[in-house]
Order: C-alpha cells, then sequence, then structure tokens
C-alpha cells in the first residue's frame, strides 16, 4: 500500500494535488507520505508479533529527522551505521536501549559515544573491532551487549552485487566457519556481552527462501555455542525485505514472517529486526520537471530538473524506478506501475539530468505520454535511498524533503542553495 493516487488525473499523495506541492515548495523535491510510512511501519511490527520483536529502523535508508521522528513515534527503535546517524537519533529523543550500532569501521570516536549513549547493541564485524569496543568499554568503566555479525554464506540471486552481504568475500562480519572459534575466545567477556548474533544478508530480497537458508545454519551455530554453556537470546535478522519498485513485485511483510518466525522460535530467541527499504521506499517519491525535450540519433531524450544528484540509484546501481506524467491528459488511463507499461500514443524516452556525466540517466528507454517543458514527472518508490545519498556535485543544490500528512503538508527540510554549499569555503577567504 502507497497513498500516492491518481485522482480525477492528477497524481496526489494522500489528499493533495503533486503538483500543487511543487508549486510551492519547487522542483525537484520529494515528498513523502506519513500514512504510507505507519502503514508499512505497523504491518512489519503486526506480522512478527508472536515473538519478541524489536523493530529497529534503519536510518541510512531515509534520515530526516521528522521522518525519524514519526517512527519513533510508532515504537520503532533504530539502526545506525555511523556516529552522526546515532545523533540524529539522540537528536529525536529516540530509546537508546532500542539502537543497534552496525557498520564495519566504527572509529574510537564513535565507540565512545555510543557507550556514553548506552545504546542497546553493537553489531561485531571484527575480531579487532570486538577488542577495541571492550578495550574502551573497560577504561571508561562500563559494560555493553554485542551481536556478532555471521555470514552464513548464501546469496540471492536477484540482489545486486553492490548490496549482497552474505558470502564469506565480503567486507562486513565474519563468515561463519569462524564465528565459533570467534566465541571460544570472545564469548565470555566481562565489558561486552557476546549473547546475541546478526545475519544481515543483503537487500533487497525478494523472497522469504535466503533467510531460511541463514536462519538453518544459524540454528546448528546457536546449539553449538550453547552446548559449551555460552548464552545466545537475541538473533538479529538484519534487513532487506524488498519493496514495490514496481506493483505486486515484493512479498508482504507477513509472508516473509510465516517463513521466518517457526524458525526464530525453534531457536527460542528474541527477534531483531533492521528494515529500511520496506517501510520507506512506496513513503516517497521524487518530483521533477521537464526542462528540454531532445532528439539524439535514434534516441529522443527528457531532460529533467532532477538528476544524479538527486537520485544516485539509478547511475550506482543501474536501479529501475516507476516514471510517469504527474498530470494526465483528459480521459487518459491511470497507468500500471511496471517499468514497461505504455500508453496509447506513447513516445520511448530516456530521461535525464542535467549533470556533465554520461551516466547521469533516471530512467532507461521508458515509454510516456508526449511531454513538453514545464510538465512535471514523478519518479515512484524514491523514499528509500533517495535524498540520503544526494550531493552537491556540479556546485547544484540539494533538493527540499516535504512531509504530507492527510491534506496538509510541511516543509520537514528547505531546498539547498548554492551559497549555503560553499559558505564553509568562503569563511576561510
Amino acid at each position: 500500500m502507497d497513498a500516492f493516487n491518481y485522482i480525477n488525473g492528477q497524481l496526489c499523495c494522500e489528499d493533495l494535488p503533486v503538483a500543487d506541492i511543487v508549486a510551492q515548495a519547487g522542483s525537484p523535491v520529494y515528498i513523502y507520505s506519513k500514512a504510507t510510512l505507519l502503514d508499512h511501519y505497523t504491518k512489519l511490527a503486526s506480522s512478527f508479533a508472536d515473538v519478541d520483536t524489536t523493530v529497529c529502523y534503519s536510518i541510512k535508508t531515509l534520515s530526516n529527522l521528522s521522518i525519524l521522528n514519526v517512527l519513533k513515534g510508532a515504537g520503532s527503535g533504530f539502526d545506525v551505521v555511523s556516529g552522526g546517524e546515532l545523533a540524529r537519533a539522540m537528536a529525536i529523543g529516540a530509546d537508546p536501549q532500542k539502537i543497534v550500532y552496525a557498520g564495519v569501521g566504527k572509529t574510537d570516536a564513535e565507540i565512545r559515544y555510543a557507550l556514553e549513549c548506552n545504546i542497546g547493541w553493537f553489531n561485531i564485524e571484527s575480531e579487532m573491532e570486538f577488542e577495541t569496543i571492550s578495550a574502551i568499554a573497560a577504561e571508561m568503566g562500563v559494560t555493553t551487549r554485542g551481536a556478532l555479525r555471521i555470514n552464513p554464506d548464501v546469496y540471492d540471486p536477484k540482489t545486486h552485487a553492490y548490496t549482497t552481504t552474505g558470502k564469506k568475500e565480503t567486507k562486513f562480519g565474519v563468515d561463519i566457519d569462524r564465528a565459533e572459534d570467534f566465541f571460544d575466545r570472545y564469548g565470555r567477556d566481562e565489558h561486552v556481552k557476546l549473547d546475541s548474533i546478526h545475519l544481515h544478508i543483503g537487500s533487497p530480497i525478494y523472497s522469504a527462501d535466503p533467510y531460511v537458508a541463514a536462519l538453518k545454519k544459524a540454528l546448528v551455530f546457536i546449539d553449538a555455542i550453547r552446548a559449551k554453556g555460552m548464552e545466545i537470546n537475541v538473533l538479529d535478522l538484519g534487513g532487506g525485505f524488498a519493496a514495490d519498485y514496481e506493483t505486486g513485485k515484493s512479498p508482504l511483510a507477513a509472508d516473509y514472517a510465516a517463513e521466518i518466525l517457526p524458525l526464530i522460535k525453534q531457536a527460542n530467541v528474541n527477534l531483531i529486526l533492521e528494515p529500511g527499504r520496506h517501510i520507506a521506499c512506496n513513503a516517497g517519491i521524487l518530483a521533477t520537471k521537464v526542462l528540454y525535450t531532445k532528439t539524439g540519433g535514434e534516441k529522443k531524450f527528457l531532460i529533467a530538473d532532477a538528476a544524479m544528484t538527486d537520485l544516485l540509484r539509478p547511475a550506482l546501481y543501474q536501479a529501475e524506478h516507476f516514471v510517469y506524467p504527474v498530470q494526465l491528459a483528459d480521459g487518459a488511463a491511470t497507468p500500471e506501475r511496471k517499468l514497461t507499461y505504455a500508453p496509447e500514443g506513447g513516445v520511448t524516452v530516456d530521461i535525464v539530468g542535467g549533470v556533465c556525466e554520461t551516466s547521469d540517466t533516471l530512467a532507461h528507454a521508458r515509454t510516456l505520454p508526449p511531454m513538453t517543458r514545464g510538465d512535471l514527472l514523478a519518479i515512484f518508490g524514491a523514499g528509500a535511498y533517495g535524498f540520503v545519498m544526494a550531493s552537491t556535485y556540479n556546485t547544484r543544490p540539494r533538493p527540499a524533503e516535504v512531509l504530507v500528512d492527510g491534506d496538509t503538508f510541511k516543509v520537514i527540510r528547505p531546498r539547498e542553495t548554492a551559497k549555503e554549499i560553499f559558505a564553509p569555503e568562503q569563511s576561510c577567504l
């Protein structure tokens, strides 16, 4: 479910026409739906309610403080991967005991800050990292909890190579063949209680099957550790649940839960989930304006005021988003959100931005109604890894972000200006 629908030929976010939002907030602009965020979070949390589950929303997905505040109000904890993301969580008053800190490159300063905040868990990525956390905790006179990140050596062929993390040959975590030795060495540490394991295997994953394969390996591992008198009380399954970049592409939260929960119950552990994309993806669009149309050889182009600096995923991952006009012609059919959707009389175009890179393409070979200068396009499924990956390359100011709540919206991050980009440099002249 999401709250972006065509009503009388106008794309609306909840009860507001997108064109009206753009008229006030400018273009390009990220538009988020509060109702969609809450719907996705609630369905996920309720689907896994049969076991003691802590949902820790992955801040790296969409990190605006207003979005985090909405999810905190719904009961979410948070998954962070940097000291900066931890600072965001603390800035909105998150419960530190519902914060998980992941990532392979935690600095000493970040570890110290996390210990000062008294976070719930560190996801442990290596032997040296464990030793560092333990030493800093000893120096500070505190204790903390650790979840060893185990690579169960499973792979989902639908997952992009850049976002596959469950194989042995990855910078993340410890491969499962070394994990038992890790517990033998560190499982009784007095400063970091190592009583949890973490199994994030990649993203997006369009089936429960890879999770089931990972969990079956985890069950064997847990039995071996418990047989040595050590505890495994928590299993952090990470995130990776997919989202509908096209209608009906992703399983529902309940579909994942139906396959996963029996194994969690068999393991007799509490569960942590770190969803990001599954909650945020379809809660946001990027609205952009057509600047120019042109023909180059056999190709036709729409040049938009959004670019790879605003939405990097197509250039970085060759990701594909459904793109369609905000305003439909009189009598035009409501489009199906399929990449192959082709309206009658449509024109096949590449949608590109104005950055001086050939890779600056937002969508390849899409068939759209004829478009002209000033028309608006919506890039759907842009709530996840959209604004958070935006840059100021070419000194292009980043877009505004707005949050819609029913029939009202507010700007939750103003549009950047060029002067704001170079102000730190100017002060050094």
